[in-house]
């Protein structure tokens, strides 16, 4: 072996055919001890993620009355208890860009389009899409090049490129909201399967897909192609980072029989009405949603991206949630008229997705990186670019800052900022953290304060 602990490179991978197996942070690379300011070493990088929920939230359920630490956990907020001390609730904060500005009905659409950029869209369902560009790609400019990924774009449902999908905007609004310019969406990835193989892929297109015919007429896992070179990693290594070596290789081994499992067992489909999906992701969305989040922990752990965002599901989606018990469409309930019924049912479907939105956090917290978790290195925007789904209205919405963002942040508390405060503000803050050294963003008309 090449490398001994003492020079373990923070890029060293384990190689196999068409397989490369980045390893997670350990000790052995960084030296802090030794060399804090080393290229090679110092304290673990800080990730920054988006993750979009669509049609607005039930606010009686999501928002505090409390402000600071001593806020209570509404019922939708319930479902992080177990994470409380790494959220912060942001209230107040707004989204001009997703207002109509004499462009009529459209909401959805616009509510995605201007939630990373701060742009308003031009209205348009033709070629001739205008955005601006999201904060995950300005700040990816920055350092993505210190990735193996510069971005990933995820979510649940497949990205459209063309169409008129709200009132006379464009499907490329109101599926996708990363944007590498003005006219260039990015589209997401909704296939477990096939992000896994994107993020331990080989170094040649040829071996890779060698490797992958391989695995799946022997069925093996890509563990056996870099079996070897673990070894003789594994028998250098000191005990604790022995213990996380296992550790990142059960998670990769227990994702693989999750994705074979789903496919074994027939729980996949080809589509769901309105929404076409790939073959291989599962029926269930809550299985589908915890296989993804797992591959946004691996792709953190091995830092082969620092920035991602991530859509649950797209603007204005009418998909029913029956796995929970909510037989009728999500966007249909969210025009509630006040129904209490409606009201209740789209309550459901808010702690639904902040239940899949905890078990990434517990995810992130399990896994120790530096001297905490791999949260505490985190900062993670979710939330909606609507905020009551009947009103349509972009102010006061409904939005939380998960992970301690390497000691940025003072997790654990409820800030209530002052209606109308732009939602680029924070990204603005979250841009500086990362090393994006920009005056401003969007419509931001300063670094969010209260934060830290």
């Amino acid at each position: 072996m090449s490398h001994s602990p003492r020079t373990l490179s923070r890029r060293f991978v384990l190689r196999g055919l068409g397989t490369s197996l980045a390893l997670p942070l350990l000790d052995v690379m960084s030296p802090t001890r030794l060399l804090a300011a080393a290229a090679d070493g110092g304290p673990p990088p800080l990730r920054m993620g988006f993750f979009y929920v669509p049609n607005g939230m039930h606010m009686p359920a999501w928002t505090p009355q409390k402000e600071g630490r001593e806020f209570e956990l509404t019922p939708t907020l319930q479902k992080l208890a177990e994470n409380r001390d790494s959220i912060s609730v942001l209230s107040g904060l707004t989204l001009d860009g997703a207002r109509a500005h004499g462009d009529g009905g459209g909401d959805h659409a616009r509510s995605v389009a201007a939630f990373l950029t701060g742009a308003h869209p031009r209205k348009t369902n033709g070629a001739d899409i205008q955005n601006g560009v999201s904060v995950d790609q300005v700040t990816a400019q920055y350092v993505g090049d210190r990735t193996r990924f510069t971005s990933l774009e995820l979510g649940l449902e497949a990205s459209s490129q063309a169409g008129n999908c709200d009132s006379g905007y464009s499907c490329a609004y109101a599926s996708n909201m990363s944007w590498r310019g003005p006219t260039n969406p990015m589209a997401k990835e909704t296939d477990p399967r096939a992000l896994f193989d994107r993020l331990f892929a080989g170094q040649t297109i040829k071996e890779t897909r060698r490797a992958k015919s391989e695995r799946e007429k022997y069925r093996k896992s890509i563990l056996d192609f870099v079996s070897e070179d673990a070894k003789r990693l594994h028998a250098h290594l000191p005990i604790v980072d022995r213990r996380k070596l296992d550790e990142y290789l059960y998670s990769i081994r227990d994702v693989e029989k999750r994705l074979d499992g789903a496919e074994k067992l027939g729980l996949t489909e080809e589509g769901v009405p309105d929404y076409p999906r790939p073959s291989g992701v599962p029926q269930e969305l809550s299985r589908h949603s915890d296989l993804m989040m797992d591959m946004v922990a691996l792709a953190y752990q091995t830092d082969s991206t620092r920035i991602l965002s991530f859509m649950f599901t797209n603007a204005g989606s009418n998909r029913a949630y029956k796995e929970i018990g909510v037989n009728e469409g999500h966007h249909e309930l969210s025009h509630h008229g006040k129904s209490e019924h409606k009201q209740a049912e789209i309550a459901k479907i808010n702690s639904f997705h902040a239940e899949r939105f905890n078990y990434l956090l517990s995810r992130l917290k399990l896994i120790r990186e530096g001297d905490g978790s791999l949260l505490d290195h985190c900062m993670i925007v979710y939330g909606s670019g609507i905020s009551d789904g009947d009103r349509h209205n972009h102010d006061d919405l409904p939005v939380l800052l998960a992970g301690n963002g390497g000691g940025r942040i003072r997790a654990g508390q409820h800030v209530r900022y002052e209606n109308g405060t732009p939602l680029c503000n924070l990204y603005l803050w979250m841009m500086k953290q990362m090393g994006a050294n920009a005056e401003s963003f969007g419509d931001s008309n300063g670094v969010l304060q209260g934060l830290g």
